[in-house]
């Protein structure tokens, strides 16, 4: 049989199409098509830069659906079910929705695939396509699965290899759809197979996706062991708890990391109890000495380069907040920052308690709306507008991004400043976050003028 993978965009622009330039490897999908047997023909087609071509015979199409991405999936299928191809949906977004994503579906994949993908191919070759298959979380790549990565050949992804070796966090933040997800569970894999993956391919900059890869200290130290006579350089993200840790901090950079994407999320102490942010509440410090000053001096000290990630619009947040904390990460050199507005993901304990207070915008499914933009505030917040937020949001990413700003926080000597290597790493990705502020802000979702219409009742 021919097995179709799609790997949905965000949507586009108000004139033109937008074209992811920051893409990396979907690795889920090299998973499933690693997990596929040989007598399946595979086709793969990623949406952010390619068209589809639905002209093309299949006998079955697969696309991984994130909350962002999920008006154009249900597009995208929806052309494939007037062809009269099965269309099967899977991903996060699915799990938290299913009854939602089964209306644009023959057959939905909830939780993590790997333990019933060979079901729904041996059901698709016998005609008997099930309209739900249900794989639990757990470690993922079940017996050492390896990705099949020459899918993603010619198709200009960043030179970084994704890889993981766990799955989920045993933290509740209340805003946080992977704690909704995994249940507040962690699970790993046995690092003998990360290692092999890692010499089966041949890049050496890698990137685990993990969602935190320091939830389990033990097991981090472990891999770190075996990644030393590597000799590789990898990222990943981590919560501020691991710093706790002096001989997991030292396994580290022995191992080749570069550095994290830690989740500072808010300066406001009333911000990270309201939110459950457990380990930045112990590491935030004395505001009168520095919002995080100790944390920030231990990265520096172990010559880690920081992605800091803020949420904004929380409760007790205001525009000349928001405004402060650009203004913090600028003077703190961080390598990169994220200024995420506030999500209220389906399923999670934000999104139940803005809807109990009728905060919601966009009927509460923002993800589908016609008239929601990326990056646009899909909620009421407390002490703004949601346009204020929407607008301070996109300020705090340009201020960010400036020539200026890029300058001076370059010239940080631990860590952007550290080795060429980071020197160089530095100076490639700013650049290119700072041109993806302007075009992803304020982006369509799904490439359609009319809203997507379910069409399996």
């Amino acid at each position: 049989m021919h097995i179709t993978f799609i790997k949905p965009n965000i949507g586009r622009p108000s004139h033109g199409l937008y074209v992811d330039e920051g893409r990396m490897e979907p690795l889920q999908i090299g998973v499933l098509a690693g997990l596929t047997p040989e007598h399946h023909e595979l086709a793969f087609y990623d949406d952010r830069m390619e068209a589809i071509p639905y002209d093309r015979p299949t006998d079955a199409v697969a696309l991984t659906v994130e909350t962002f991405t999920a008006r154009r999936a249900y597009e995208i299928g929806t052309a494939y079910h007037k062809l009269g191809v099965p269309v099967i949906l899977g991903g996060m977004h699915v799990t938290l929705l299913p009854d939602e994503a089964a209306q644009y579906a023959d057959a939905i994949v909830t939780g993590d695939a790997e333990s019933v993908w060979h079901q729904v191919l041996q059901d698709l070759e016998q005609g008997r396509l099930q309209p739900r298959y249900d794989g639990p979380p757990a470690a993922g790549q079940i017996g050492g699965t390896p990705v099949d990565r020459q899918i993603f050949e010619g198709k200009g992804y960043l030179p970084v290899a994704l890889l993981q070796f766990s799955r989920g966090c045993h933290f509740a933040c209340e805003f946080c759809a992977i704690s909704t997800y995994f249940c507040q569970r962690h699970y790993t894999r046995p690092v003998e197979e990360v290692v092999a993956e890692i010499k089966a391919q041949k890049r050496k900059l890698l990137f685990f996706v993990d969602d935190n890869i320091a939830a389990d200290k033990d097991a981090l130290k472990e891999l770190c062991e075996a990644l030393i006579p590597l000799k590789v350089r990898w990222v990943s993200q981590g919560s501020m708890d691991m710093l706790d840790d002096p001989e997991l901090m030292r396994l580290l950079i022995r191992s080749g990391c570069l550095g994290f994407v830690i989740g500072f999320e808010s300066l406001n102490e009333d911000n990270l109890k309201h939110m459950r942010k457990a380990p930045n509440r112990k590491r935030q410090g004395n505001p009168e000495a520095g919002h995080y000053a100790e944390v920030i001096e231990e990265l520096r000290s172990y010559g880690l380069q920081t992605w800091a990630a803020f949420t904004i619009g929380h409760e007790e947040d205001t525009v000349e907040s928001i405004r402060a904390t650009a203004e913090f990460a600028i003077r703190s050199k961080f390598t990169f920052a994220a200024y995420n507005v506030l999500m209220p993901y389906p399923g999670t304990p934000l999104y139940r308690r803005l809807e109990a207070q009728d905060r919601l915008l966009y009927g509460g499914h923002w993800w589908t709306h016609p008239e929601y933009r990326f990056n646009h505030a899909a909620f009421k917040p407390n002490r703004m507008t949601a346009d204020e937020l929407t607008e301070v949001g996109f300020e705090c990413r340009k201020r960010f991004n400036t020539v200026s700003s890029i300058a001076s926080r370059f010239f940080e000597p631990r860590t952007n400043l550290g080795s060429p290597y980071r020197a160089m790493t530095y100076l490639l990705y700013n650049p290119l976050f700072r041109k993806e502020v302007h075009k992803k802000q304020g982006l369509h979702f799904g490439l359609d003028d009319t809203e997507s219409v379910p069409w399996n009742n």
